[in-house]
């Protein structure tokens, strides 16, 4: 078994953490324009994001990853959540943790502790990329404008979680409760899909929700 440093990421000094839509000021947006719209975005900001890898065929890792995580390991295209926390395939051998802001180096040193003698991978890329909510009665409809996935309840159900053309881009669509959408992004692209949420958005109605 090879050691592994972990060491925590976030500034200990006066350095301010920020999210990738800082710039946009959502906060101020909160209880602006039109009462019940249709679709509400709440950016998930600052939390931990850890990518897994193993062999998810090995008893033993499904073992340890339940016990680091209190969660199963879920199968190809599905997430699991819980709170603020959720565990997400991503491909035969890789999964995403998220877990709440502050608790991402905890998680890796459980995971490391309860997976040491298999031969795994943990990365901390909680920098890289964040959750947007999408919630409301009109969401599908945004998504069928921004995406050729098939977004029907049929075939994309609550639990389901698929990487794909968004609005000429990539990211992850998570469908996590029967309202409500997670779209995994990538900070470089936030501002980008922020400006075609707004517009894509606009003949529903779009709130901002804290």
């Amino acid at each position: 078994m090879t050691a592994a440093n972990v060491y925590p990421q976030r500034p200990t000094t006066g350095a301010k953490a920020e999210s990738a839509l800082h710039h946009a000021d959502l906060a101020s947006r909160v209880g602006q324009g039109r009462q019940n719209t249709g679709v509400t975005v709440r950016e998930k900001k600052l939390l931990g994001h850890l990518i897994l890898r193993g062999n998810g065929h090995d008893a033993a890792f499904a073992a340890g990853v339940r016990e680091a995580t209190g969660m199963e390991l879920p199968g190809a295209l599905s997430v699991v959540v819980d709170g603020e926390t959720s565990l997400q395939w991503l491909g035969p051998d890789e999964w995403l943790l998220i877990v709440p802001s502050g608790e991402e180096f905890a998680a890796e040193k459980k995971l490391r502790d309860a997976l040491g003698a298999l031969h795994i991978a943990v990365v901390n890329v909680s920098g890289g990329q964040q959750l947007l909510e999408l919630s409301g009665p009109n969401v599908r409809q945004v998504l069928m404008k921004s995406t050729s996935y098939d977004v029907h309840p049929h075939n994309f159900p609550v639990g389901k979680a698929v990487g794909t053309v968004f609005a000429k881009s990539q990211l992850v669509i998570r469908h996590t409760a029967e309202d409500t959408w997670e779209l995994l992004i990538r900070r470089s692209f936030a501002d980008y899909w922020w400006l075609w949420l707004q517009d894509a958005s606009a003949e529903y109605g779009l709130s901002v929700q804290a």
